[in-house]
């Protein structure tokens, strides 16, 4: 690999470096495409990939394997992430019993089947793909310490979900809460004056939890190193209460889609893109709340983030997300660059980020992004784009 100018960086307090960029590998590209992509991405410093077994229904691990070995890498850092699927029920019900969630079973399962996809003897980072409400933390906790202790994996980390669920797998005993009885039915935290998003690091546990009983710790368990949750400037809720979480325990923050699902990425009133028009989620995010309300709200209530909007029944983006969108692209021609790296330099200007996963599917767009990490915002900068970001209902999970 050519000398790079892309930075390493701990993940949380392990000892574990990863650049800091992370590629995700989600998308369906051809074999030659995918390889050529990922080639692109590790000679210009990248030495971190996510995909996840249900990638393209394990395509994406398969191309990762390939390209790796074709390479003649074998020591890149893999993020092999495993997803609680929505539906589990339908699921069930066409044949996938134990295909999917937190289970003993499919942990293991999942890990040797990804194994042999990728052609890797491990996986260095695995993380839990969203909260399984089905499965007992203990059982799942167990599962992951057993996956790190046979060697199949190298560290373990979680991705979306409330933060009192992180804090339960990670820092208490299970029976601390009920959570089955709990599923699905969270209030949107801003019945009261929403709290401030620029919070002092390290907080306390609320007292109303008692003192710390870690369950990982004191069982002697692996405990997770990282987060891998929604953050980006239009986007900012986990600042109120998981990004403290993370702080307070010392995890590593890698969050996904840094520009928005491309929000950031173009003008608002831009036509869509191909990559919009082929997503399965178009209104994974809608209308945002007012500042003070209360309610129950699902993880799709968020507000519609969408360039190329017109036309596909879609709502208008609120002032506050138009607001952040033209500043962006006001400082992006300001400075000569382009509204991803402003995006991306945003995400790094918070001290709490590790390293943002991006997700391209051009060679035109990695480059742009991977030159963006030498981009730095002015706290000025920063400033003017955090401020008129209004309060959003919870996106990325439920």
């Amino acid at each position: 690999m050519t000398e790079s100018k892309m930075p390493y960086v701990r993940l949380g307090k392990s000892g574990l470096k990863v650049s800091k960029l992370i590629l995700w590998n989600s998308w369906v590209l051809d074999e030659k495409t995918g390889i050529e992509h990922i080639k692109y991405a590790y000679e210009n410093g990248i030495n971190t990939f996510d995909t996840a077994n249900v990638y393209s229904a394990g395509m994406s691990e398969i191309i990762l394997g390939k390209a790796l070995k074709e390479i003649g890498v074998y020591n890149p850092v893999t993020i092999g992430s495993y997803k609680r699927a929505p539906g589990e029920k339908d699921l069930d019900k066409m044949g996938y019993v134990n295909q999917h969630g937190l289970s003993r079973k499919h942990i293991f399962e999942s890990v040797q089947a990804s194994l042999k996809r990728l052609q890797l003897d491990y996986i260095d980072l695995l993380q839990c793909h969203r909260f399984d409400y089905d499965t007992p933390i203990e059982e799942t906790m167990q599962a992951l310490h057993d996956v790190v202790k046979a060697g199949y994996v190298r560290y373990i980390g979680m991705s979306s979900c409330w933060a009192y669920q992180f804090q339960a797998m990670q820092n208490r005993t299970a029976d601390e809460f009920s959570f089955h009885t709990h599923a699905h039915t969270h209030t949107h935290p801003y019945s009261h004056p929403h709290p401030p998003l620029h919070l002092t690091y390290p907080i306390s546990p609320p007292p109303s939890l008692g003192s710390p009983a870690d369950y990982a710790i004191n069982n002697h368990l692996t405990p997770f190193i990282s987060m891998q949750n929604f953050h980006n400037a239009a986007y900012r809720e986990e600042e109120r209460e998981m990004v403290p979480t993370l702080q307070m325990m010392g995890v590593g923050m890698i969050p996904w889609s840094p520009l928005c699902r491309g929000f950031l990425a173009r003008p608002w009133q831009s036509e869509e893109t191909e990559r919009v028009k082929s997503d399965p989620n178009p209104q994974l995010l809608s209308a945002a709340p007012p500042p003070l309300y209360s309610g129950q709200l699902t993880g799709r209530s968020v507000l519609i983030l969408r360039s190329g909007y017109k036309g596909r029944g879609l709502h208008k983006p609120d002032e506050s997300v138009i607001s952040i969108n033209e500043r962006v692209a006001e400082l992006a021609k300001k400075r000569g660059v382009s509204m991803a790296q402003i995006a991306l330099a945003w995400s790094f200007a918070n001290d709490f980020v590790t390293a943002p996963i991006i997700g391209t599917t051009k060679l035109e767009s990695l480059k742009e992004l991977i030159d963006g990490v030498q981009i730095q915002l002015t706290p000025e900068e920063k400033k003017y784009l955090d401020e008129p970001y209004t309060p959003r209902a919870i996106s990325g999970h439920s």
